[in-house]
């Protein structure tokens, strides 16, 4: 079993759509089972999201999938999950989302001094034109770097 320092689960289609402006780090409410899971890397980003709802911070459609050895407690896979940030953090979010209009999407997922964290960024959406500049660029870095 590896370490769990080791864990690092990242967004990867949150880069491809979006443009990182801002980092912040949040910490997550879980029950027990769910926590073994994602010490397992039994976690999938697809379509998640994060919302505020008053002063409270949601990540949603996170998929943790179920501890195979929970026993009787079953968690539903895709439920709503609490962030832990504190009122400035969140005052600030809730700001610039509503007033530039941009998101919040959850970037990756990692241990930091044994509790998990989750790193959230604030984004603007990318266009068609953008992720093909981004592309490019990245092929001509592959390029340049099979050349030397």
């Amino acid at each position: 079993m590896s370490k769990q320092t080791d864990l690092n689960i990242k967004n990867k289609k949150a880069f491809h759509e979006y443009i990182i402006l801002d980092r912040y780090e949040a910490g997550i409410a879980l029950k027990g089972p769910e926590i073994k899971s994602v010490r397992q890397h039994n976690v999938n980003f697809r379509d998640s999201h994060v919302r505020i709802q008053g002063n409270d911070v949601f990540l949603i459609n996170l998929h943790i999938a179920r501890y195979k050895n929970s026993g009787y407690s079953q968690i539903d896979p895709s439920r709503n999950r609490r962030l832990l940030l504190n009122k400035r953090e969140i005052r600030k979010l809730s700001i610039r989302v509503i007033e530039r209009g941009l998101t919040i999407v959850p970037l990756r997922l990692y241990f930091k001094n044994g509790l998990l964290k989750v790193e959230i960024g604030l984004a603007k959406g990318k266009k068609i034109h953008d992720k093909r500049e981004t592309i490019k660029k990245k092929e001509l870095v592959r390029e340049w770097q099979r050349k030397q």
